[in-house]
């Protein structure tokens, strides 16, 4: 009999251990500003740090460090086109401590220092939009929440 036995109510089939390696790689994307360190990344994958660590550059190609400095240059060099704040500032927005190590990291990413990089991308001119108008384009469509009605 070939039939497969459905499981019972009280099972819960387990989690494929690369979903906890995305839930500690979602963790660095959405919170890279933060200190985050391996055991920290270990533990939102419920693993030991070594393994951990051997895991996570198995499946994504490169460590969770490399991984976390990467994030962070790739929002710093967004910065860098985007606003006026100075290196040290978007050194330490990113979660980078060092305003040196910042340097050099971000040269060895991208082939140039910080303020070469925001050299070669100008400031685009920008159009300022009121408020008024971004609020009522954002505000969802046939949403009745709290509005008046043409009732009474």
């Amino acid at each position: 009999d070939c039939r497969v036995a459905a499981p019972s109510r009280g099972s819960v089939s387990p989690v494929p251990p690369e979903r906890h390696l995305l839930r500690a790689k979602d963790t660095v994307d959405a919170r890279f500003r933060e200190p985050l360190d391996v055991p920290a990344l270990a533990r939102t994958a419920y693993l030991s740090p070594a393994h951990f660590s051997r895991e996570f550059r198995r499946a994504f190609g490169e460590t969770p460090h490399r991984y976390l400095l990467t994030r962070r240059l790739e929002r710093a060099a967004a910065l860098l086109r985007n606003t006026d704040h100075s290196v040290s500032d978007i050194c330490f927005t990113v979660g980078l401590r060092s305003v040196g190590s910042f340097t050099t990291s971000f040269r060895r990413a991208y082939g140039m220092s910080p303020t070469a990089y925001r050299a070669t991308h100008p400031p685009r001119e920008r159009v300022r939009v009121p408020t008024c108008v971004l609020q009522a384009y954002a505000r969802p469509h046939g949403s009745s929440f709290r509005e008046d009605s043409t009732a009474a």
